[in-house]
């Protein structure tokens, strides 16, 4: 293995001046993604299990069917603004390492590293252990029809299936976008059957809840704070839509692809969300489907008979393709942070042969197999969830900042200003309704973030280290 491209993070606000793209010194990240991988690492990372196993959110605090999918398609437009705002980011500093680094370079060393550190220390680790413990619950459910699986059980299988992965985005990266090909082609094609059935459901009748008479008929009284929940509860659906980034380095023709694939892909998975929703209500009142702790297994279950079972394994293919993605993505953050000195160098080391950043993938598995072993991990993610949407807002804003202090840098996609702006009040109501219904969660959120704080002035702003200090570090991470 050898490093690649590395420079020193600083403290103060850095221009994107010199944010194009890493010369290499040595060994680099290969140009292997082209516009069907990307458009698969993108819907892969945004379907996950959510659609199929709990839309039952945002309909349960909506208060209607016909709100709530009308949420569904507006939270769709408010995810493709912003990707459209992250596609011009993507190109302005096409630099793999996503929002990490378009902080980084707008506003300094100390933003991007808080960014850093909240997605190191608890949101990938906490994200990928639920997603993996998903998985292995609905691969073992078929296995126990009458019973729950063993906790033990779960964990190690979620475990080996971490392992396995990480094995095959260490040895390969095209095989890591084969696997995320194939198992997104296979979650398409499980939400396509749900969809047939629901036309199937429509052309015998059985649109009692799609009627507008019925469809704006609350099952409880309309509520502006639960609306606003429901606008969260769906935006958390679409999560992942800003993955492609982390990965701009490693594109085929970045500056042609990443808008393509972006454009692509969210109108898609929009697509599959709202009409996915519709056939479920084909099938489901409104009082059956909040009851339902796994939507679609119960939608199998009235319209399928005896190969309801499809519904719980296609679940599982979909976390399992959502994994993968996962690894591949955040292992990048974490490479591209070690590159600018804000993580140890190992982290920064490529495979001379395989041309992957296997010290990275690893770290990525090894954070994740020990958040495995704790039992607080969704406490973790309510506590982080504010941040991470936080960041979110930022970043567009850097794209607004990067506007005015270099109105004439090249941007090969330049939007209009309009875009990011909605998105932010969009966020600004979203986040200032979360702090306000929940104060101690986002601030324990903003707590554990500025831990970060002193760990960067003392392992990055910190230059005249004691050769002690330095000489620790290098041992503990070679």
């Amino acid at each position: 293995m050898d490093d690649g491209p590395r420079q020193r993070g600083s403290s103060g606000s850095s221009t994107a001046t010199n944010s194009k793209q890493p010369e290499s010194s040595g060994v680099a990240l290969k140009k292997e993604i082209g516009l069907l991988s990307a458009c698969g690492i993108i819907v892969g990372n945004i379907i996950g299990s959510g659609i199929f196993v709990s839309p039952k959110g945002v309909l349960e605090n909506a208060s209607s069917v016909g709100l709530a999918l009308i949420i569904w398609i507006s939270t769709g437009v408010i995810t493709a603004i912003g990707a459209l705002c992250y596609a011009e980011l993507g190109v302005t500093i096409p630099k793999s390492g996503g929002d990490y680094s378009y902080v980084k370079d707008i506003f300094g060393g100390l933003a991007g590293f808080l960014r850093l550190w909240i997605a190191l220390l608890v949101i990938y680790p906490t994200n990928q252990a639920v997603i993996s413990l998903t998985f292995s619950n609905y691969v073992l459910q078929p296995l126990f029809p009458t019973c729950f699986a063993t906790e033990s059980g779960l964990r190690l299988l979620a475990a080996v299936c971490l392992l396995l992965l990480t094995w095959v985005n260490c040895f390969s990266v095209r095989w890591a976008t084969r696997v995320q090909d194939i198992f997104t082609a296979g979650k398409l094609l499980a939400l396509g059957l749900i969809i047939i059935m629901g036309i199937v459901q429509i052309c015998k009748g059985n649109y009692y809840w799609l009627e507008p008479a019925h469809a704006f008929e609350p099952f409880q009284d309309y509520d502006v704070g639960r609306i606003a929940l429901a606008f969260l509860q769906g935006s958390f659906a679409y999560g992942g839509w800003n993955f492609l980034n982390y990965v701009t380095e490693e594109l085929i023709d970045p500056y042609r692809n990443l808008p393509r694939a972006i454009f692509i892909s969210i109108p898609l998975v929009t697509f599959v969300y709202v009409f996915a929703n519709v056939a479920y209500i084909t099938a489901m009142s409104p009082t059956e489907l909040l009851a339902s702790n796994a939507v679609a297994v119960t939608f199998g279950e009235k319209l399928l008979g005896v190969m309801s079972w499809i519904m719980p394994i296609s679940v599982a293919l979909s976390t399992f393709g959502g994994i993968n993605g996962s690894l591949f993505t955040s292992s990048r953050m974490f490479f591209a942070g070690a590159r600018e000195g804000h993580l140890p160098r190992l982290l920064a080391m490529i495979h001379v042969n395989r041309f992957t950043p296997i010290p990275a993938l690893l770290f990525t598995c090894i954070s994740t197999l020990l958040m495995l072993c704790t039992s607080d991990m969704y406490t973790l993610i309510n506590y982080v969830g504010f941040i991470n949407y936080l960041f979110y807002g930022v970043t567009v804003a850097g794209q607004i900042v990067l506007r005015i202090r270099q109105p004439d840098l090249s941007r090969p996609i330049k939007v209009s200003l309009v875009w990011p702006v909605i998105y932010l009040l969009f966020w600004a109501f979203l986040l200032v309704f979360s702090l306000y219904s929940q104060p101690m969660v986002c601030c324990i959120g903003l707590a554990i973030m500025l831990t970060g704080v002193p760990v960067y002035y003392l392992g990055v702003y910190w230059e005249n280290k004691p050769k002690k200090f330095t000489h620790f570090v290098g041992m503990a991470t070679f």
